[in-house]
């Protein structure tokens, strides 16, 4: 979903006008009454892919959108938050799941919705896991039987297939891409997306 343009004021509550503010270069929302300049910037999400005996763990989605559809533990950082403590705090959250952060594995930008995905691979600090409020289920998946067809985004895909190849190549390795919109097909698709600018380094093991 697009974030909406605002159309009132966050602080005093006035209609908001589309003007270029003096000294930048596009539209924003413009109160005419106090002069508050209100910007739209994109969100960050972040999320786990945790691992344990060649398995993968995914949370099946209990809201909306992709309800019902698989996913890593992820969601919105918050305030006052790093990545690491936020896509930590998300795991607890979906998959009652205490992680310790290996190190980043993906950063993925979605330009069409205003997104920065950020992805960290995790180790499970307790054995234990639940489903939270927002998991319908969690549950482990050998690689090899991961449900391609069922999985809830085009990043969580394009993500988990990075990491699949990694696997089966042995390369340890960070991912960097945008999943630019080619404005054709479903946007839940992973095939409506061009992935030509993936960058990856890789590391010494």
């Amino acid at each position: 979903m697009i974030v909406p343009i605002p159309e009132y004021c966050i602080a005093c509550g006035s209609a908001l006008q589309q003007q270029i503010p003096e000294g930048e270069d596009r539209l924003r929302g413009v109160c005419p009454d106090c002069g508050e300049i209100h910007y739209r910037n994109p969100k960050v999400v972040v999320g786990t892919l945790i691992e344990s005996e060649d398995q993968v763990l995914l949370c099946r989605r209990a809201i909306e959108p992709a309800e019902g559809l698989w996913t890593p533990p992820a969601g919105f950082l918050e305030m006052g938050e790093s990545m690491a403590a936020g896509a930590a705090r998300e795991t607890m959250e979906e998959a009652c799941a205490d992680v310790e952060i290996v190190r980043p594995f993906a950063r993925i930008d979605l330009t069409r919705i205003g997104q920065v995905h950020q992805m960290f691979l995790a180790r499970l600090n307790d054995p234990g896991i639940g489903a939270g409020t927002e998991s319908l289920e969690v549950k482990w998946f050998p690689w090899d039987q991961v449900p391609w067809s069922e999985l809830a985004f085009p990043v969580v895909e394009w993500v988990m297939r990075l990491r699949m190849e990694d696997l089966d190549t042995d390369q340890h390795r960070i991912h960097h891409g945008c999943l630019h919109w080619l404005e054709v097909g479903s946007p839940m698709s992973l095939e409506s997306y061009d992935l030509s600018d993936l960058q990856s380094l890789s590391l010494i093991p």
